[in-house]
């Protein structure tokens, strides 16, 4: 299909951005790669008025060490994610999420913060966000503010960022020499979306798991984290069974969707035996 008419807009600066988006209401979209954006307005799913392209705001391209952190610039590609080696050093689970989206075209146009603030639950890197705490900074009319991960995501395709705000940087912490962390996406192709998708986080300490965060793609209406399996996991042995039995909650506070690639009690069954092999490989590092 067409999309239908809209007004175009270059942005120069995220001020500017700012402006346009402020002008123009809640019928003013940003453009940053197009991946989440375009597909869904060439199925006239979406209908924006004016569209405001940030795509060449170089000074929101970076990955750089900021503290106890990294931060990323919004507008850096999934393929700069994926081959930095400073987040393959320290924050390997969002190099290799970002490692798995689409082909090798599409991780060279679509940007980190695009995926992130389009809120599509079935996307693998707001699911590894999600399960690293991650801190998303967005700015409006009113100033900086920072949003975390736990209540960035609100409703299917819909954040916390309010219609006049650009998201301008993503952290994530530094992963410790001790905690290992796995991705794990089950599709029927290597572009497709993940059917499910599981990001892991694990410690140990003598044993037992010190700390996991697991997350889920394409379990809800958001990514969701794995709270019941988390829970379990608290203060466990590091065993086998004690990780089997873990991994069997992984579907309680779920509400995954059922669509042509799989149905909602298919998707249950199968995040339990992804977020097992997620937390095995998560320990074993």
């Amino acid at each position: 299909m067409i999309p239908a008419a809209f007004e175009y807009e270059r942005a120069e600066s995220v001020d500017q951005a700012i402006q346009l988006l402020t002008e123009n209401g809640d019928d003013a979209k940003l453009l940053a790669g197009g991946h989440s954006l375009l597909p869904l307005m060439k199925l006239r799913l979406a209908r924006p008025s004016v569209i405001v392209d940030i795509d060449r705001l170089a000074d929101l391209e970076y990955i750089r060490e900021s503290r106890d952190r990294i931060e990323i610039g919004a507008l850096t590609r999934m393929c700069d994610v994926a081959g930095s080696s400073l987040l393959r050093e320290r924050c390997g689970l969002l190099a290799e999420a970002a490692g798995q989206v689409g082909d090798p075209q599409v991780r060279h146009r679509a940007t980190l913060g695009g995926s992130v603030a389009h809120g599509d639950p079935a996307s693998d890197t707001p699911t590894a966000l999600l399960a690293l705490d991650a801190e998303f900074v967005a700015k409006g009319p009113g100033g900086e503010r920072t949003i975390p991960a736990s209540s960035f995501f609100t409703n299917l395709f819909e954040t916390a960022l309010s219609p006049d705000e650009v998201l301008t940087a993503i952290r994530v912490p530094k992963l410790s020499a001790s905690t290992g962390w796995s991705y794990q996406k089950f599709h029927r192709r290597a572009i497709d979306w993940a059917i499910v998708g599981v990001a892991a986080i694990a410690e140990r300490d003598d044993g037992h798991v010190k700390r996991a965060a697991v997350g889920l793609t394409n379990m809800g209406l958001t990514p969701v984290r794995a709270q019941a399996v988390e829970q379990a996991l608290a203060g466990a042995a590091a065993t086998p069974d004690s990780l089997r039995a873990a991994a069997e909650r992984a579907p309680e506070g779920t509400n995954p969707p059922s669509d042509t690639n799989g149905s909602a009690e298919y998707r249950r069954e199968l995040s339990k035996v992804l977020v097992r092999r997620a937390l095995q490989e998560a320990l074993s590092r």
